[in-house]
């Protein structure tokens, strides 16, 4: 009888954007556009002709190659017309939308970045994402940066994105609102969830359009991942810096995706995958009452779980190992809140992958009332259905029924 035979997994295309100095878009399309010609994957007039047909007929791409701090990268420039223009989310939503070079995956891509870009201006100036107007980033050299970017992302066939932690930089720039500290307000609301590294030169190193692009692409952010490396780019910035070279450096690489199953279970199978922190500690001295106020605290400051464990520790002692799952920005104001709401004087913490069914949340419609309910897809492609346990119980109660018949009622409404 022959052996069954292994199937391959999927290969992907990983990029990891090295933030050793930042980046902003045109060290990211510099870079990209590095790739790019050196693998013949595209050449620059390709970005120019996908670029232009958004309507600016007017613009022209150059590059360069420099010397940074002694080491060599590409310098883009984006030449176009003076203009005054200050545009909204729609006005280059519209001209995105009417480009006929662009295929819709780069699109999609674009669309992304600007709408986190908008997100982000929107909460800063207290507006809302239709009326807030773009200033630097709605300016024709930073759309054929981003828009450039998401071309070249998409010519590369790049899967993922991971990133390092991402230095600010520091001290005062001038902006379309007056003098701000570094990082400017956009790029800091763009920050929100990404690892910040320590920097201590004056300068702004990350701007609006780079936190963009990793808000909008990246899904990992930490060391390199494991891969096969097929192709190195280096982008340069316009400033020159005493301490280290402006570069913004991406790694392009094959990795066999592990988020991925054998082909045989089909092409449905999704998973999405994220890093997390995970905090852990073995106590033998804290009472009930002290470890659930710890686990609320720690819920309570954005843990995804918190855990008990029962153990047996070194001296023959019952006790409990307490566990926290954390957000990768999280991490420090947990490992935090452990210390000071627990008897623990130590935490173990590492970093760990996690891979996850795709899900997302609705409101059920039902006769006992709206029942927030978490949609799963599994792997076959089919969905299964929970309804919110807070939920549930507060419409029993105040149905004066039953949870069971308010569960029904919700998987009942949800096929209708």
């Amino acid at each position: 009888m022959p052996e069954p035979k292994t199937m391959p997994k999927p290969i992907k295309t990983i990029a990891y954007f090295d933030c050793h100095s930042g980046i902003s878009g045109d060290m990211t399309l510099g870079a990209l556009i590095d790739i790019g010609v050196q693998t013949g994957t595209f050449t620059v007039s390709d970005i120019e002709t996908a670029v232009r047909s958004m309507g600016l007929g007017e613009l022209s791409i150059s590059v360069e190659t420099v010397k940074k701090s002694g080491f060599r990268a590409v310098q883009v420039s984006i030449n176009h017309p003076p203009e005054h223009a200050h545009r909204h989310l729609h006005h280059i939503t519209e001209m995105i939308d009417r480009a006929d070079q662009i295929d819709e995956k780069a699109k999609n891509v674009a669309h992304r970045i600007f709408r986190c870009l908008a997100e982000a201006e929107a909460k800063v100036h207290h507006s809302t994402i239709e009326k807030v107007h773009f200033h630097e980033v709605g300016a024709i050299d930073s759309i054929a940066d981003i828009v450039g970017t998401a071309i070249a992302m998409t010519a590369l066939g790049i899967d993922s994105v991971a990133a390092s932690a991402v230095p600010t930089g520091g001290g005062e720039i001038m902006i379309a609102h007056g003098r701000v500290a570094v990082p400017a307000p956009a790029t800091t609301e763009l920050l929100i969830g990404i690892p910040i590294a320590e920097s201590q030169i004056e300068a702004e190193l990350t701007t609006p359009t780079g936190a963009a692009i990793l808000k909008a692409t990246a899904t990992a952010f930490g060391s390199m991942p494991a891969m096969t490396l097929s192709a190195v780019g280096y982008g340069s910035g316009t400033k020159d810096l005493v301490e280290q070279a402006n570069v913004l450096r991406v790694l392009l690489g094959k990795a066999a995706d592990e988020s991925q199953p054998d082909s045989e279970l089909g092409s449905t199978y999704r998973l999405e995958s994220d890093r997390v922190v995970v905090l852990e500690t073995n106590l033998d001295d804290s009472t009930s009452e002290q470890l659930a106020d710890c686990a609320r605290r720690l819920l309570s400051l954005g843990a995804l779980d918190v855990f008990q464990t029962p153990c047996v520790m070194k001296k023959g002692r019952a006790a409990v190992q307490l566990t926290a799952i954390a957000p990768l920005d999280r991490a420090v104001y947990l490992e935090r809140c452990v210390l000071e709401h627990s008897t623990a004087i130590g935490v173990r913490r590492y970093a760990v992958d996690r891979h996850k069914l795709p899900r997302r949340s609705e409101r059920i419609e039902t006769e006992f009332g709206s029942i927030r309910s978490k949609i799963v897809t599994l792997p076959d492609g089919s969905e299964r259905l929970t309804a919110e346990d807070d939920d549930v119980i507060e419409a029993a109660e105040r149905n004066q029924t039953s949870t069971a018949l308010v569960r029904q009622a919700v998987q009942n409404a949800s096929k209708r």
